[in-house]
């Protein structure tokens, strides 16, 4: 498997590539911008793009799902706590596509060789969700390398993520690694012993 993180947008919000090695087969976590962009690199590894997931629906995270929608014709994931909110207007969610599929804590996804353990992980956001591959987990905005997520937008809630991480993150393999939705990458056993929010 191969996981190649691209920052995109004015915030370098990170979107990843999820890849077999062998059949191509592909899904992208949070294309928060740059849509061309990311067509240009799917086209370029020759990705068999097969869905796409959402950590939440904050506009930087989101911003380029309606143009890879367009092109390929996948499949969204994204948790009802998003769709929701998406839907109000406010100054951090963005308008969600029509057509998506929803998720819930503990669901399963599987694509061809790729399967995802969906975590609900509230607290930055209300339908947060981070993605369990194999030993590596995709965090969007709950954890940061040495931080957390803010908890001062609407539906934010500091108590409630800290408890997400504590009871969905921290009893993850202690390596596995952390992938955030800002930044570089962690593992589980350092933001255990490093993280000031956690100690």
């Amino acid at each position: 498997m191969i996981i190649n993180t691209y920052p995109m947008g004015e915030y370098g919000a990170n979107c990843y590539f999820i890849i077999d090695n062998l059949s191509k087969d592909t899904i992208v976590i949070d294309p928060g911008a740059n849509g061309n962009s990311i067509i240009r690199e799917i086209e370029s590894l020759g990705c068999n793009l097969k869905a796409i997931l959402l950590t939440h629906a904050h506009f930087d995270h989101i911003g380029a799902v309606e143009e890879l929608k367009e092109k390929y014709s996948v499949p969204l994931y994204v948790n009802e706590g998003e769709v929701e909110n998406s839907k109000k207007n406010n100054t951090v969610y963005a308008k969600l596509p029509s057509n998506y599929n929803l998720i819930s804590d503990g669901d399963i996804l599987k694509f061809n060789s790729i399967e995802v353990k969906c975590l609900h992980t509230p607290g930055h956001s209300q339908g947060g969700m981070c993605f369990l591959i194999q030993d590596n987990v995709f965090t969007g905005d709950t954890l940061f390398q040495g931080s957390i997520g803010r908890t001062d937008f609407v539906t934010g809630n500091y108590d409630t993520l800290i408890n997400s991480i504590e009871e969905k993150l921290m009893v993850l393999d202690k390596n596995t690694k952390v992938y955030p939705g800002h930044g570089p990458s962690s593992t589980i056993i350092y933001e255990r012993m490093r993280n000031p929010f956690l100690q």
